[in-house]
């Protein structure tokens, strides 16, 4: 099983020399945990981890004792962790879901529970790794666009009209599609209903 939690190491706004230092300070604390592997941002940082289902109690612990670090240096620093911005997210295949831990996970005073998928850049990633809530978002977003655009497609020639579709439609499609390889047909297929109203809605049918 593999945790996936995102922890705000800064607010917004905050300078690029500022942001440097401090994702750097983060980093060396959650090294210290030997068992974590961090990915850092700007103000934004991501812990990753893997254990066998037996080991997740332990594991739990050993991860709020990080974030309590964490949060006592940026206390330190006059910073505060953003504890309503942190999911906790357990990635593992839908047969052994039930081996999931249902217990929220404590953040110094507060408790963060389970997500059913978190998003990471914009990417939507489920408990599963099915992508079928990055699928069931992308194409809601765009055939909500579709609507819109068809109310001004009489205003406008149609090479604007392209121009927008391909804008504001298809390079939706495009965003982070090197993570959809290898999935099941029929999400293909929602993706494909989107292009085939795309072209409809070019063609004016």
């Amino acid at each position: 099983m593999c945790s996936t939690m995102h922890l705000v190491f800064l607010p917004q706004g905050q300078s690029a020399a500022l942001a440097d230092n401090n994702t750097a300070s983060g980093r060396r604390i959650v090294l210290s945990y030997t068992c974590f592997r961090p990915h850092l941002y700007a103000d934004d940082t991501q812990v990753y981890f893997s254990c066998r289902p037996f080991a997740v109690t332990d594991f739990q612990l050993r991860l709020s004792a990080c974030v309590d670090d964490i949060a006592a240096w940026m206390l330190a620093n006059r910073l505060q962790l953003n504890t309503g911005k942190n999911d906790l997210l357990w990635c593992v295949t839908s047969r052994r879901r039930h081996q999931l831990p249902t217990s929220a996970l404590r953040i110094g005073s507060d408790l963060v529970k389970l997500s059913a998928s978190v998003r990471d850049l914009g990417i939507y990633f489920d408990a599963d790794l099915s992508m079928r809530c990055q699928i069931h978002k992308t194409v809601a977003n765009c055939f909500a666009v579709l609507c819109q655009l068809r109310s001004i497609r009489r205003s406008v020639p149609t090479s604007v009209y392209h121009t927008l579709v391909v804008a504001l439609v298809l390079s939706r499609l495009d965003f982070g599609n090197a993570v959809l390889v290898g999935l099941m047909a029929y999400l293909y297929n929602r993706l494909q209903s989107v292009l085939n109203a795309a072209a409809r809605s070019i063609a004016g049918l």
